[in-house]
């Protein structure tokens, strides 16, 4: 589209293909949100001309004749190849253009978990099969759909015994599997990648370990990447619940109360603030201790980000793609809130000559934890 940044447009009925250039001229924006926690979406605005053959095609694609379209977005930025989105279009809206003789296509959609809420499959046994094995044989339904299984095994690993019980589906894959993933304190979701058209269906454990991505630097003149930044503390947000545990033997009722740290998610910050609510989570009473304790994690989790962040930058002043569900080193911003951060979102919207993204970050509290971030 412009000097060090190309993008491809791939569009078409269960395997995507490269679009012609006429499409690819007629695109004037291009708009990509990933979150955590929530199914990534994507928008295409086209600006066509009130005759041109495209909106016999676009809108066709919305129809029952070609009942689902598939949309793969990729970017390359300075030899580097990011897949953005590979989703499905479900909703087109054609609205006038600037000028008589033109109109504006907008063409929205949804990643592929989209795919897996179309069928309810209720009923459907999983004879002798623990969650994680129920899991892989939902996903490998959309293998098709380019869709590669990681399922982490849980701790808490249950093998109903056939003669005792049957697991049954209740509702679509995507409901059951995130209800799975919820009784075990976990997240499902779709990173598209690593190659166009493919995407890794995710089933595990909340991560927010790894290797940083380059930091992003507010008022360090030459070196400053980001075109805004601003820093939030909420100290009202901070919860820790409070786990209610029977003992199965002599039924007596324990109360735990449930910090928001794990190996996999440390403290981001040093200096937390003061729990000031305490939930009771009762559901799980009649729970195994690993089972009470894995849900009770999962939503300490929930309340940990007081910190946050938002802000923009410009893709091709930070050099490449930031990406969600990853960490990112903040600089320049003072003690309180320099340091590492959980990418919570990012949207990127890309026209004609401009690459930009909007992002939202989160930590559990203040001054950093580490004594530098990778530049």
């Amino acid at each position: 589209m412009f000097d060090g940044i190309r993008m491809t447009l791939m569009i078409g009925p269960a395997v995507p293909i490269p679009v012609s250039q006429e499409v690819l001229d007629a695109v004037t924006e291009v708009q990509v949100t990933t979150t955590d926690g929530k199914a990534s979406g994507f928008q295409l605005k086209f600006t066509l001309s009130n005759k041109s053959p495209l909106h016999t095609i676009f809108l066709l694609s919305g129809g029952a004749q070609i009942p689902l379209i598939r949309v793969v977005i990729v970017v390359s930025i300075q030899g580097m190849t990011e897949v953005l989105m590979d989703g499905v279009m479900t909703d087109h809206r054609i609205t006038p253009g600037t000028d008589p003789g033109h109109s504006v296509l907008t063409v929205t959609g949804e990643d592929l978990t989209r795919v897996m809420d179309y069928i309810d499959f209720s009923g459907f046994p999983f004879p002798a099969m623990p969650a994680e094995a129920r899991v892989a044989l939902m996903i490998l339904k959309y293998a098709m759909f380019g869709l590669i299984p990681m399922v982490i095994p849980s701790i808490m690993l249950d093998v109903p015994i056939p003669v005792q019980q049957i697991p049954r589906q209740q509702g679509t894959d995507l409901c059951y599997i995130k209800t799975l993933a919820d009784k075990v304190g976990y997240v499902f979701y779709l990173e598209p990648g690593p190659v166009p058209g493919t995407s890794v269906a995710y089933w595990g454990p909340q991560i927010k370990v790894g290797v940083p991505q380059p930091a992003l630097n507010a008022g360090m003149d030459a070196h400053t990447n980001v075109e805004s930044i601003q820093f939030g503390f909420d100290s009202e947000h901070k919860v820790m619940p409070l786990l209610h545990y029977q003992e199965p033997i002599s039924k007596v009722s324990v109360i735990i109360p449930v910090p928001d740290v794990t190996p996999l998610s440390p403290p981001l910050g040093l200096i937390p603030p003061i729990p000031k609510r305490f939930p009771m989570i009762r559901e799980t009473a009649k729970l195994t201790f690993i089972q009470a304790t894995l849900i009770g994690l999962a939503k300490a989790a929930q309340s940990a980000d007081a910190v946050t962040a938002t802000g923009s930058l410009d893709v091709v002043r930070y050099g490449r793609v930031l990406k969600a569900r990853k960490l990112v080193g903040v600089r320049g911003v003072g003690m309180a809130f320099d340091g590492l951060y959980y990418v919570k979102s990012v949207t990127h919207k890309i026209k004609r000559g401009e690459y930009k993204q909007d992002f939202k970050l989160a930590r559990n509290g203040l001054l950093s934890t580490v004594p530098g971030v990778p530049a």
